[in-house]
């Protein structure tokens, strides 16, 4: 719910927005905690918060219960757990969004370092101009990804706690039940030409790549 006196506006100049970062994951499949992990002298979870703080003054970070941060502190930032840990994504949504002290909302996943604030303000910004729309999402040469997405905290809020009640865990499952709107691959890779801000960490050899060629994540 919002709070008129904790307004922070966006740092970009745009409308007032939350921004969720999820980092409630196991890191399975990377073998040890990934957001940990230094990339570029930071810990990777700390270029997507970056991303997001350049968007919206209250990012909230949605963690495992009883993980330990590793970011750097930044005004605006809150820390909540997982009712559930590593119930999937859609959990982690769903507890930024009650946190969430904005009416509009960008939700990133925490392992994405390639995040670009312009292209989350895309999201943001043709969100606020589409009043039919619940969720913007970023299309990918015909492909609909799920994450980063843009979405309203009053009809999310409902459709993800109904998508969990019915046992789904995805972010699939959220848009499903909300009016989703898309930025063709034209308009948003003019900014971001290689697609960085779709890339996301699942492997060691991720990392290392995302790190060659002294390449800027945020």
């Amino acid at each position: 719910m919002t709070d008129p006196d904790r307004r922070a506006g966006r740092p970009d100049g745009g409308p007032a927005c939350s921004a969720i970062v999820l980092a409630g994951g196991r890191s399975a499949r990377f073998g040890r905690d990934k957001l940990a992990e230094p990339l570029d002298g930071r810990a990777l979870l700390d270029h997507a918060i970056g991303a997001a703080a350049g968007v919206s003054g209250d990012v909230v970070v949605v963690v495992a219960p009883g993980a330990d941060l590793v970011v750097s502190l930044r005004p605006g930032l809150r820390v909540v757990q997982d009712p559930e840990a590593y119930g999937g994504p859609l959990v982690g949504i769903l507890a930024g969004l009650e946190a969430a002290r904005e009416p509009i909302a960008i939700v990133v996943g925490g392992d994405m370092p390639g995040l670009r604030p312009n292209v989350l303000a895309i999201l943001l910004d043709r969100l606020v101009a589409n009043e039919a729309a619940d969720a913007v999402v970023l299309d990918d040469d015909g492909r609909l990804r799920p994450l980063p997405m843009a979405i309203r905290v009053g009809a999310a809020t409902p459709a993800a706690s109904t998508a969990l009640d019915r046992g789904a865990r995805s972010v699939h499952a959220l848009l499903d039940g909300l009016r989703v709107d898309v930025v063709p691959a034209a308009e948003w890779r003019t900014i971001d030409p290689a697609g960085t801000t779709l890339r996301d960490i699942d492997h060691p050899d991720d990392l290392r790549s995302a790190g060659d060629g002294g390449q800027s994540w945020s």
